[in-house]
């Protein structure tokens, strides 16, 4: 479980959330880790000085944010539970759900990090990794000719971006190089981003990866980077006109923006 932050007013918070967070300092505190089974409700009764209904409800709060989970029958109780990946993504990704996220701030992103990505891997990916990924840019070896394939392609290229970041040993940067992934596939799909083929993002795209990973087998660190850097800003500025265009397409006769 990771440490208990609260960025809410703790006054603000009611006395059910008020017992969540003092629970999860509680189990920081101790050492306590995923599979481990907090004590049983009277002793949190006792602990926490706080009526059934409340340690009751702040329980019910700690499994929603899926830390904690509950097993009944023999051996059963209240176990501390690790968030899965899936989990997470899907709980920040409704955070964003009316956010309403355009192409220049993902990209924004997506050229800090992946760069970075890309030069602390030169040279560390074994050969079963780095072929891993060349099967992926098989999915895409040739052109669409279809808004369908076009939409295929443009999720598997996004899963190379997403295989590599897991090949990554930092956690966090592994994590949110994955979320942001998600989310522009997310976008591309919800708003039609591959209705319209388009034959150089393709091309460019494949080229890009293709070097890259060429960079990355040599173990070029310098080389990988600028590779990653310079497809991101090929990549963003090809979206941003895909967006703009398909926009324009959409727009009835005779609007004026």
């Amino acid at each position: 479980m990771p440490p208990a932050t609260t960025r809410a007013n703790p006054e603000r918070l009611s006395r059910p959330q008020q017992v969540a967070e003092a629970i999860k300092s509680w189990v920081v505190a101790r050492g306590w880790g995923p599979g481990d089974r907090l004590p049983s409700e009277a002793e949190l009764i006792d602990r926490f000085a706080m009526a059934k209904g409340t340690i009751r409800e702040a329980i019910r709060i700690l499994e929603a944010q899926g830390l904690v989970k509950s097993r009944t029958g023999p051996g059963g109780g209240v176990f501390v539970h690790r968030v899965s990946e899936e989990r997470a993504t899907a709980l920040l990704g409704n955070y964003f759900y009316f956010q309403h996220l355009t192409i220049d701030d993902v990209y924004q992103i997506r050229a800090a990090l992946e760069p970075e990505l890309a030069a602390s891997l030169a040279g560390e990916l074994s050969d079963p990794q780095l072929r891993a990924l060349e099967d992926v840019m098989t999915c895409y070896s040739e052109p669409a000719t279809t808004p369908e394939e076009e939409r295929a392609q443009h999720i598997a290229s996004l899963r190379f971006h997403a295989m590599l970041a897991e090949m990554s040993g930092n956690p966090l940067l592994r994590f949110l190089i994955r979320f942001i992934a998600n989310m522009l596939a997310d976008i591309t799909v919800s708003r039609k981003l591959y209705a319209q083929p388009n034959r150089e993002l393709w091309s460019t795209g494949l080229d890009y990866q293709s070097r890259l990973v060429a960079a990355l087998r040599k173990g070029d660190k310098d080389g990988a980077r600028r590779i990653l850097a310079e497809h991101m800003h090929n990549a963003h500025r090809l979206m941003r006109a895909q967006e703009t265009v398909l926009t324009q397409r959409f727009l009835p006769e005779g609007k004026i923006i």
